[in-house]
């Protein structure tokens, strides 16, 4: 078995530019903040990005790397509207292609089988359909005659997720109340960069949780980064909950003056720059 351990940036490193990257998380919750920062330090731009969005869409947005952007919403959960994503957006920074929760999980499902689509009813009698005039309908070829939605695949060239744990392998672990869709993400992908809090013994993955916890499959991950304090500052549970403190200067602060404060350097930067925001 292959040894998949990188650095975060040695991961994005392998990103090129117009590429396709799938962001997993959910919101301002478990986002691979570390890689998303790696991100920001590398020329990598005019990305396709694929996410439940939070702080990765709108850090992204801000410095000019998103080309378009697929999305269910934007949201820091506690501050409803993702506030630098809204100013991008406003200023036409980038192309959006806005779904349905639902279509966009069925489009990660499809992407991760293989398959050209899925049929789904959400969407169905929304603004969805006028705002995406590109989806097409089908209907179904038995008795029931029934019209779905044809919510097309969301097929990546790379995807970033973060777990609590992961073995050298690439075999991801969850510890938290809700495993979102990571493992989609990876499975929907080329490639998959996964960062978590620690790198244990495969032996070990199944001594704080059940096997069901096992969320993503080493066969699907290309490389593995260990980035304890990785989600930051987005929650991570049950190893620490989302620092509101620091969520709240970001949202409050112009993009200009966060990233010159907190994004100039490396994660090691970072994380004495949000230490030292904390005290």
């Amino acid at each position: 078995m292959s040894d998949k351990t990188m650095s975060a940036d040695e991961a994005v490193s392998r990103l090129e530019s117009g590429m396709t990257v799938g962001i997993g998380g959910w919101g301002s919750r478990r986002k691979p903040m570390a890689l998303v920062r790696a991100l920001l330090r590398s020329p990598v731009t005019d990305l396709t990005v694929v996410s439940y969005g939070g702080p990765d869409v709108g850090m992204l947005a801000a410095a000019g790397r998103i080309r378009r952007l697929v999305a269910a919403f934007v949201t820091l959960d506690s501050i409803p509207l993702e506030p630098h994503y809204r100013a991008a957006r406003e200023r036409g920074a980038f192309a959006l292609t806005e779904v349905d929760e639902a279509m966009f999980l069925w489009g990660l499902r499809a992407a991760a089988h293989r398959l050209p689509f899925l049929p789904v009813r959400a969407g169905l009698g929304s603004d969805v359909m006028r705002v995406n005039p590109e989806l097409r309908t089908v209907t179904s070829p038995y008795e029931d005659a029934e019209t779905f939605v044809a919510m097309p695949a969301l097929r990546l060239d790379a995807a970033l997720v973060h777990v609590n744990r992961a073995d050298r392998r690439g075999n991801g672990q969850y510890l938290g109340p809700d495993p979102y869709f990571d493992d989609l993400f990876c499975e929907a992908a080329d490639t998959a960069y996964v960062s978590c809090e620690r790198i244990v013994d495969t032996a070990e993955l199944t001594k704080e949780a059940p096997p069901q916890s096992l969320l993503i499959k080493r066969h699907t991950v290309t490389g593995v980064v260990e980035a304890p304090g990785g989600a930051h500052f987005t929650s991570c549970a049950p190893d620490y909950g989302r620092d509101e403190a620091f969520q709240k200067r970001y949202a409050t602060t112009p993009w200009a003056e966060f990233a010159a404060r907190f994004l100039a350097g490396d994660e090691q930067a970072y994380r004495a720059a949000a230490a030292g925001e904390a005290t």
